[in-house]
């Protein structure tokens, strides 16, 4: 007769509760292994963002390797017009501009084409680590990887690889390479004009052309030219004085 105090003997872990232990083992890696890859490149400039190797051949990429620029040598003009183009509460807020998600939705919902509301930090993400066709894989991968950019990276450094890896035409990447492609001068003589037409073609950087922009394109630069001077110098204060 069996005594009641009696344990009964542990049943050996089954192969569900292995597999379970082994994918948390594996999640774990994979995470540890992203926060280390965002910590190196935080501090060191990357050769070549993902853009470019897709885009062409490792041989070809290597002539557009670009000629790296901190902020500290680019006039707030630049920082500035991209914002103003691109993503405008880039200084504010923490990866994901939601009233412009938002805001996209509503006008697809009244019959308007469903625009993008990437913000500069999920742009920065997709060139540097990843495919540029669209998918919800490649989104859910960005959607991570902007969160842990903007924990780990401060506003002036996404926006200072944002700037050095966006592609300004075809095998122009970096800002230095399209103001001295577009416009024979170096990234820290760029006028404020000149700025606004190289931001105004961030968009469709393979199509537009800001020495002789079109009629359309010539508006969208008044535009983006006026936002600058409504936004003013004082809206970079987090990019350029990070802690503040």
């Amino acid at each position: 007769m069996m005594l009641l105090g009696r344990r009964r003997r542990a049943r050996p872990p089954g192969p569900l509760r292995y597999l379970l232990w082994l994918l948390v083992a594996l999640l774990g890696l994979v995470l540890a292994a992203v926060v280390a890859v965002l910590l190196y490149f935080a501090r060191v400039d990357p050769p070549y963002g993902m853009a470019m190797v897709t885009a062409t051949d490792r041989a070809t990429a290597s002539r557009y390797r670009p000629q790296w620029r901190s902020l500290d040598e680019l006039p707030d003009a630049v920082l500035l017009a991209v914002i103003a183009s691109e993503d405008q509460r880039f200084p504010r807020h923490r990866g994901f501009d939601w009233s412009s998600v938002r805001q996209a939705l509503t006008d697809h919902a009244r019959g308007g084409r469903l625009r993008g509301a990437s913000t500069i930090t999920q742009q920065t993400a997709k060139n540097l680590f990843l495919w540029h066709e669209r998918s919800w894989l490649r989104k859910a991968l960005e959607a991570g990887l902007t969160v842990g950019m903007e924990v780990l990276w401060s506003k002036e450094r996404i926006l200072e690889v944002y700037l050095n890896l966006a592609q300004w035409g075809a095998g122009i990447y970096g800002i230095e390479a399209a103001a001295q492609h577009y416009f024979d001068v170096p990234a820290s003589e760029l006028t404020p004009q000149q700025a606004a037409r190289l931001a105004a073609i961030l968009p469709s950087p393979g199509r537009l052309d800001p020495v002789t922009p079109g009629e359309g394109l010539e508006r969208r630069i008044a535009w983006i030219e006026e936002q600058m001077r409504v936004l003013g110098p004082g809206w970079l204060r987090p990019v350029r004085e990070p802690g503040l």
